[in-house]
C-alpha cells in the first residue's frame, strides 16, 4: 500500500488519481498508523518551506516518517516542495528540514533578471542515472515545473536529474530509499505515468 501523506500542502487528489490508474492501492492520510503500515510514501508539497515543516511537526509526523525511511528503508518520494524538505535547510525559511539528504534549497538567481520565477511550464531534464525513476524511458522526457526554489546537493551521487532554467539545477534527487523530483509527476501525463509505475516497482 502506498500512503500519500497528507499535512495540508500539497496536490493529493491528482496523484492519488494517477496511481490508480496504475492500478496500485493508494491512500491519502496523516495518522500515524497509516503510515506505519505503508509500502511506500509519498511527500507532496506545494508552498512554503516552514509551514511545511511547522505542519508536519504539529501532526507529530517526523518520528514515524524518520523510523519508516531511516530505520525500516522503505521507498519514499518527495513531490515539489516535498523534495525540497529532503534537505538540511532552505532560504525560503528558518526551520531545518528532514536532513535525510545533504544539501540546501536557495532561490534562484538570475543575472540582470533575465528569466521569471517561478520557473513555470514543460521543461526538458538531463538524466544522470537511467534506473530507477526513469528507467524505460524515451530519450526525452518533459516534466511540469512551478517553483521558485531549487535544490543543491552537497554530494554530486545524490543528483538524479539536472534540469536548465537560466542555469542548470537539481530537478530529480535520490539517496538509497529516498527519491525526490522537483516537477510534477501528477501535472506531466505520460512522462509522470511512466515515473510513478517506475516508483511502485521499485
Amino acid at each position: 500500500m502506498i500512503v500519500i501523506i497528507d499535512f495540508g500542502m500539497g496536490n493529493l487528489g491528482s496523484i492519488k488519481n494517477m496511481l490508480e490508474k496504475i492500478g496500485t492501492k493508494v491512500i491519502i492520510s496523516s495518522k500515524s498508523k497509516d503510515i506505519e503500515k505503508a509500502d511506500k510514501l509519498i511527500l507532496p508539497g506545494v508552498g512554503a518551506f516552514d509551514n511545511a515543516m511547522n505542519n508536519l511537526q504539529k501532526l507529530n509526523l517526523i518520528p514515524i516518517l524518520n523510523k519508516k525511511v531511516l530505520e525500516d528503508k522503505i521507498p519514499i518520494l518527495g513531490i515539489c516542495l516535498g523534495m525540497q524538505l529532503l534537505m538540511e535547510k532552505s532560504e525560503e525559511g528558518k526551520l531545518k528540514g528532514l536532513r535525510w539528504i545533504k544539501g540546501e534549497v536557495i532561490k534562484f538567481k538570475f543575472k540582470g533578471n533575465s528569466l521569471k520565477t517561478p520557473h513555470m511550464g514543460w521543461n526538458t531534464l538531463k538524466i544522470l542515472d537511467k534506473k530507477s525513476l526513469f528507467a524505460n524511458n524515451s530519450k526525452e522526457v518533459r516534466f511540469y515545473f512551478v517553483h521558485s526554489y531549487h535544490v543543491v546537493c552537497k554530494n554530486k551521487e545524490n543528483i538524479l536529474a539536472t534540469t536548465n532554467y537560466g542555469y542548470d539545477f537539481t530537478s530529480a534527487v535520490h539517496k538509497g530509499n529516498i527519491y525526490g523530483t522537483q516537477f510534477h509527476p501528477e501535472k506531466s501525463h505520460k512522462f509522470g505515468l511512466k515515473l510513478l509505475k517506475n516508483f511502485i516497482e521499485l
